[in-house]
C-alpha cells in the first residue's frame, strides 16, 4: 500500500481502525469480523476527507472560520456553521475519491443497490461519549450521483451546529477531528429498534430491548413510543414487557429519502416481537458485549425471519451517579404525567415548552425543558435546564441516551406533556420512576449516597481490587487521560505520541523545514503533560513516535514522504528516529523538559526496535542531548521477533523495562497482515510461535529483573491475560473499557494460582 485508501470494506476494518473509519465504521468492521450478521457496507475513510479539505484549498479557510467561535452565542454558532457547510457543499469532490466511491457502490450489488449512507465521525461511539447523532445519516439513496452527493453532505454536517457545539464541550480541536462515511445496503426493515445488551443505568445483565414497525429512525428519533422487553440473561427468559401503542412508522419513499406513515389501527397495539424473537436479539446482544468488553447500545432490523445487526456502541452511562437538580427530592404534589424513567435523578423547576428550534432561546439554566421529543440541534439547551420530560420515546430514544450522558433527570414517552403542561408551571420529575408531580419537591435534594441506593439494583461500591500484577491503562490522546485514570489503573503502559502528531496536521519536518519547530515541542509537551498530571507517582510509559510514511503523507509536509511499498515494514519507529536525528531532538527535548520539571515517572519506550545496536545508538544520543540517562527509564517495545530472540542481549544492554507489541508481533512472526480480508483469519493471536517468544521473553526479563508488559490488544483479552499472568508477567496494559474485567481477571488468577500452590504442597 503507498498511500492511506481512499475505501475500506468492512471485511478490513477492525475496532483499532477509528482514526481512520471512525467509530461507527470501526464497530461495523468490528461486529462483522465476530460473525454478527451485519449487511455489506464500505467506508470513505477520514483519509479521504482530510485529502478533499487539502485539495480542494479549504483547510485553513475553513478552520479560521470555526477559531475563537463562542458555542454559547446560539445565533453566531449557527452563522459560522452555515458558513463552514456551505464551504464543505460548494467545493468539487476530487475526481479520483469520487470514482472511486462510485466504484466501490457499483459493486455492491446489481441495479443501484438502495443504500444508508452514514457519517461516522473520528469522536463519536466512542468508549467515554457515545452522543449518538453529532453528524447526518441519509437513508434510501439510489444511484451514483445520489451517493457522491450524500457523502460530501455527511462531511459537511461535521460542522453542524450542534457537531462543533459537542466538540467544544467535551474538548475536541476541530482540527483534529476527522469523519469517515460508512455506504451500507439499506435494509427494508419490516420492525427494527434499539437494544441495551445490559441495563443502562444498574450495569444488570438485563438486556432492554425496543422496537416499532418500519425503519429505527422512529425509534432512535423519539418519533414513536416503542413497544419494550426486558430479557434477563441469567433466567434465559422474557420477564417483562410493554407493548404500546404504535401510531407511525419511517419508511423509505421512492428512490430518495424517507417519510412518516400512519400504522394501521389493527397493527398499532399489535406486539412487535415474539418471546424467541426476543431470545435471538438478546443472544446478538451478549455476542456484542462478550467480545467488546463492555455493555453496548445495538440497532437492529428484522425482514421476514431474519436479524441484522446495523450497529453497536457502548453503553457510557453505567454506573454514574445520578445527580439532583433544581430543588429535587420527594413531592407531595398529584401526578401530572407518567411516563418512561429514561435518566434517574429528582429534579423541580419551571417548564419551559420547546415546539422547534427557534425556542431554545428562551431556556435558561434550571428549567424543565418539556418537548414532544429532542433532537441533537437541543444538546445545548440539554445541557443547561434540570431535568426533561418529552411526550414520546423510550429509554432508546435520543433524549433518553443523551440524558444519561449528561446526568440529567428525564421522564419520556409521557404522551401528552406538550399538551397538559403550560411555560412557568413548576413540577417535579422523577427520571428513575418516570412521574411527574405538580409543584416543587417538599424536601431537599438528598445526599449523592441516597440518591445512588435509590437506583434499584446498583450496586455497593466495593473495596478496590488489590492485584500484584499491576494493571496499566493505554491512552491515546490527552482528552482521554481523565477517564483513564479514573479506571483506578496503576499507570499508563503505552502513551502512543503518534495520535497526538497526527492531530495536529502537519509532519515534524514541517515544522524543522518551516524553523517552527518550538512550535511542535510546545503542543507535544502539554499533551504529555495532561497525561502525567492525570498519574501523578504512577508510571507513565510514553512510545517515541512510530508512524508509517503513508499516514504522514496526507498531512501538511507530506508531500516529501517517500512511497513505500509497505509501510508497515518500512520507514517508522526507532529506525525512522535514528536516520532522522532533527525529528529524534524535538521528541528528546519535550522529554527532558518533563523530566527537568520532576516528571520523573515519565518512561520512555521505543517502538520496532530489532537489535540492541539501536537501543544502544538512541540512548547515546539521548545522552548527547542533556539526559542523564542513568537516571530515566528507557525501554523497548517486544513488537520483532528478532528483539524477543534477542531479550537477553536488551536487558544486558541496559533496557529498563520491555512491553509486548502483540498487533505487531503477531503480524510479522505469521506474515500475516491482519488488515488483508485474503488472510485475515489466519491471523492467531495465541498462535504456539507467538506464544513461545512471549514465554520465553517474560521468563528472560524475570532473571534480569527487568519489568515485562504487554500493551498491545492481547492485553485487554482476559484469557490472554490469564495466560500472561500464569507465566509470569510483571504488567499489563489494557484498552481503558477494559480494565475493570482485566483487574478482576488478574485478582482471580493470582489467587488461584496460590491456592493451587498450597494444595499442592498440602498434598
Amino acid at each position: 500500500m503507498t498511500e492511506m485508501p481512499n475505501i475500506l470494506w468492512l471485511e478490513a476494518i477492525s475496532k483499532d481502525d477509528i482514526p481512520l473509519v471512525g467509530g461507527k465504521g470501526a464497530s461495523l468492521g468490528e461486529m462483522a469480523s465476530v460473525g454478527l450478521p451485519v449487511p455489506k457496507a464500505f467506508v470513505v475513510t477520514a483519509q479521504a476527507f482530510r485529502k478533499f479539505l487539502v485539495q480542494t484549498g479549504l483547510e485553513d479557510s475553513l478552520f479560521d472560520l470555526l477559531t475563537d467561535v463562542d458555542v454559547e452565542n446560539s445565533e453566531e454558532l449557527e452563522d459560522v456553521s452555515r458558513n463552514v457547510k456551505n464551504l464543505v457543499l460548494d467545493a468539487k469532490m476530487p475526481d479520483d475519491i469520487k470514482e472511486e466511491i462510485i466504484q466501490a457502490y457499483g459493486t455492491m450489488g446489481p441495479d443501484n443497490m438502495v443504500v444508508a449512507v452514514r457519517s461516522s465521525a473520528t469522536a463519536e461511539d466512542l468508549p467515554d461519549a457515545s452522543f449518538a447523532g453529532q453528524q447526518e445519516t441519509y437513508l434510501n439513496i439510489r444511484g451514483d450521483a445520489a451517493v457522491v452527493e450524500a457523502v460530501q453532505m455527511c462531511w459537511a454536517s461535521l460542522y453542524g451546529a450542534r457537531a462543533i457545539y459537542y466538540r467544544a464541550k467535551q474538548g475536541f480541536d476541530d482540527r483534529t477531528v476527522n469523519i469517515a462515511v460508512v455506504v451500507q445496503q439499506l435494509i427494508r426493515s419490516e420492525k427494527s429498534g434499539v437494544m441495551f445488551s445490559s441495563h443502562p443505568v444498574t450495569g444488570e445483565p438485563l438486556t432492554i430491548i425496543e422496537g416499532s414497525w418500519g425503519l429505527g429512525e422512529a425509534v432512535v428519533s423519539g418519533s414513536v413510543s416503542p413497544d419494550k422487553y426486558v430479557y434477563d440473561r441469567r433466567l434465559k427468559k422474557v420477564f417483562d414487557r410493554m407493548i404500546s401503542k404504535k401510531e407511525y412508522m419511517i419508511v423509505p419513499v421512492g428512490d430518495h429519502g424517507t417519510e412518516l406513515v400512519e400504522i394501521p389501527n389493527d397493527r398499532q397495539e399489535e406486539p412487535i416481537l415474539s418471546d424467541a424473537e426476543v431470545e435471538a436479539l438478546a443472544a446478538f446482544a451478549e455476542i456484542s458485549e462478550e467480545h467488546y468488553n463492555v455493555p453496548q447500545d445495538i440497532e437492529w432490523a428484522i425482514v421476514g425471519s431474519t436479524i441484522y445487526i446495523l450497529q453497536s456502541r457502548p453503553i457510557t452511562t453505567i454506573g454514574m451517579s445520578t445527580k439532583a437538580k433544581g430543588t429535587g427530592g420527594q413531592s407531595t404534589g398529584a401526578v401530572l404525567l407518567e411516563g418512561n424513567g429514561a435518566s434517574p435523578g429528582v429534579a423541580s423547576g419551571p417548564v419551559i415548552i420547546v415546539h422547534d428550534i427557534k425556542d431554545l432561546g428562551k431556556v435558561k439554566e434550571g428549567d424543565i425543558l418539556v418537548t414532544k421529543m429532542t433532537n441533537p440541534d437541543m444538546v445545548p439547551a440539554m445541557r443547561k435546564v434540570a431535568g426533561i420530560v418529552t411526550d414520546e420515546g423510550g429509554m432508546t430514544c435520543h433524549a433518553a441516551i443523551v440524558s444519561r450522558e449528561l446526568g440529567t433527570p428525564a421522564v419520556v414517552g409521557t404522551k401528552k406533556a406538550t399538551k397538559t403542561l403550560k411555560d412557568g408551571d413548576i413540577i417535579t420529575l422523577d427520571g428513575e420512576k418516570g412521574i411527574v408531580y405538580e409543584g416543587a419537591a417538599s424536601v431537599a435534594a438528598a445526599p449523592a449516597a441516597v440518591m445512588a441506593a435509590a437506583v434499584p439494583g446498583a450496586a455497593i461500591a466495593a473495596a478496590p481490587i488489590i492485584t500484584a500484577t499491576s494493571i496499566k491503562v493505554n491512552v491515546s490522546l490527552a482528552e482521554a487521560a481523565a477517564r483513564a485514570a479514573a479506571t483506578g489503573a496503576d499507570g499508563v503502559g503505552l502513551l502512543r505520541i503518534e495520535h497526538m502528531i497526527l492531530g495536529m496536521n502537519k509532519t515534524p519536518g514541517w515544522y524543522i523545514s518551516q524553523n517552527k519547530e518550538e512550535e511542535f515541542i510546545t503542543e507535544l509537551y502539554n499533551g504529555i503533560k495532561v497525561v502525567l498530571d492525570a498519574f501523578p507517582g504512577k508510571p507513565v510509559w510514553v512510545r517515541t513516535l512510530d508512524a508509517p510514511t503513508d499516514e504522514f503523507r496526507n498531512m501538511l509536509g507530506g508531500e516529501s514522504e517517500p512511497i513505500e511499498h509497505n509501510p508497515m515494514l518500512g520507514w517508522r519507529g526507532i529506525r525512522r528516529d535514528l536516520q532522522s536525528p532533527d525529528q529524534f531532538r524535538m521528541q528528546i527535548e519535550v522529554f527532558k523538559r518533563l523530566w527537568d520539571r520532576g516528571y520523573d515517572n515519565l518512561g520512555l519506550m521505543f517502538p520496532l526496535v530489532g537489535h540492541p545496536d539501536e537501543f544502544l545508538k538512541a540512548k547515546a544520543l539521548i545522552a548527547g542531548w542533556g539526559v542523564d540517562v542513568d537516571a530515566v527509564e528507557l525501554g523497548i517495545m517486544v513488537e520483532i521477533p528478532s528483539s524477543a530472540i534477542l531479550i537477553e542481549d536488551f536487558c544486558k544492554a541496559g533496557i529498563s523495562f520491555a512491553s509486548f507489541g502483540t498487533n505487531d508481533l503477531i503480524q510479522y512472526t505469521l506474515a500475516i497482515d491482519r488488515n488483508n480480508e485474503l488472510v485475515s483469519s489466519m491471523y492467531r493471536p495465541k498462535h504456539p510461535a507467538v506464544l513461545k517468544l512471549i514465554r520465553d521473553a517474560i521468563a528472560v526479563c524475570r532473571q534480569y529483573g527487568v519489568e515485562c508488559s504487554i500493551c498491545g490488544q492481547a492485553g485487554s483479552d482476559p484469557k490472554m491475560v490469564e495466560w500472561l499472568i500464569e507465566n509470569g508477567i510483571t504488567s499489563v496494559s489494557a484498552n481503558i473499557d477494559a480494565i475493570p474485567k482485566i483487574r478482576e481477571t488478574a485478582a482471580r488468577t493470582e489467587k488461584r494460582m496460590i491456592l493451587d500452590a498450597v494444595r499442592l504442597k498440602n498434598a
